[in-house]
């Protein structure tokens, strides 16, 4: 019932019109509470300023109580004493160990937390479609994600990288008001991002990707939507920039990094840090599920660490600066020294990004 309401997020005049009509139903529903002796709301999201329930205030909301959270999911309990054999059977089809599958498992498909100090649960559609088929897929992400969610973020010049890391408290968690410039309650309450911390004290929560899925799956998603790049392409601009990474090829890797920001439209002139700095984030996480890699931002640079078997690369990105002073950055600051006695091959390379051309000016390279 919310589907309407939440797609017409930035079109007041559409939400008010369904506001309504969704009140006069809740209404109705109150009118005959002596006729119901029990009846339980289900959606992904709760409209809780936006006066929807205002007519029906008798509710319950059990939204964040721990003895409720495990209601629409899998346990790991309940997978352990429900499935047991079928572990062993998916086990058996990849050739793993069991333990080695109860771990994927985990790292896939757990760690929807809904409230804190509470266990975490497995997304039961992809959970049982892995057993189906005995295979670790983004299987909710097959479902579709909304476009709207990319729309909020990119509305609200949303910075990603605070993504993983987002701090709220319960009311900013338990409503969506329309007029809100803040994102976070609506991807929290779409279940892209789930508790991860709980401060009592101020009673502030920490918020992160759930699992593996929805992590690699998010960030996938984005990736058209900020980079040139369409939605066909995009799986294999990944492989691409691993492949490249992993052959030591830098200059296949820039040239394609440039692509990504080829026509950037120019009224994003004014948020075009927090763009690149998007853009190259969306690179670093997707690249971080293949190699190992670091990534560190403040104002005006971004300097990113990607390390391979065979090679390690120091990359220092700035803004309006120039790629001569980024290298020098980085043995100024002595990146390297961690790797001084590393076997592998060490490349540093300096990077500028001109907002002039809206786009990577130079790369230097010093190995």
């Amino acid at each position: 019932d919310d589907k309407p309401m939440l797609q017409a997020i930035g079109n007041d005049a559409l939400q008010k019109s369904f506001r309504n009509i969704l009140k006069a139903f809740y209404g109705a529903l109150k009118s005959q509470d002596g006729c119901i002796k029990f009846a339980m709301l289900t959606g992904v999201t709760k409209f809780g300023k936006v006066s929807v329930f205002s007519d029906l205030n008798n509710l319950n909301d059990i939204s964040m109580w721990n003895k409720y959270v495990d209601i629409c999911g899998v346990s790991e309990q309940e997978l352990y004493d429900n499935l047991g054999a079928e572990l062993h059977e998916f086990a058996d089809a990849r050739g793993m160990t069991y333990e080695e599958v109860c771990a994927r498992l985990k790292e896939m498909y757990d760690g929807y937390h809904f409230t804190h100090n509470s266990k975490g649960m497995y997304n039961p559609f992809s959970l049982l479609l892995a057993f189906d088929r005995n295979e670790f897929k983004s299987y909710w992400f097959e479902t579709g994600t909304p476009t709207y969610l990319v729309e909020l973020l990119k509305k609200h010049n949303y910075d990603l990288h605070r993504m993983a890391h987002e701090e709220t408290d319960t009311q900013v968690l338990n409503s969506i008001d329309s007029e809100s410039t803040n994102p976070i309650p609506v991807i929290y309450q779409s279940g892209y991002l789930t508790i991860k911390g709980y401060n009592e004290e101020f009673d502030i929560y920490r918020l992160g990707f759930p699992n593996r899925e929805v992590e690699e799956g998010f960030v996938r998603f984005l990736l058209p939507y900020y980079a040139n790049v369409d939605k066909v392409e995009a799986p294999f601009e990944i492989r691409n920039f691993v492949r490249e990474v992993r052959a030591g090829d830098y200059e296949s890797f820039f040239r394609r990094l440039q692509s990504f920001f080829s026509d950037i439209p120019y009224e994003l002139a004014r948020e075009l840090e927090l763009h690149y700095q998007n853009v190259l984030y969306i690179v670093y996480k997707l690249l971080g599920f293949y190699v190992k890699a670091e990534y560190h931002t403040s104002e005006g640079r971004v300097d990113m660490i990607l390390q391979t078997d065979q090679f390690i690369y120091i990359m220092e990105f700035k803004l309006n600066g120039t790629a001569e002073e980024a290298l020098q950055q980085i043995n100024d600051k002595h990146y390297a020294r961690p790797f001084e006695t590393d076997s592998r091959k060490l490349f540093k390379i300096g990077i500028n990004f001109s907002t002039e051309t809206r786009n990577i000016e130079k790369w230097l390279v010093e190995n």
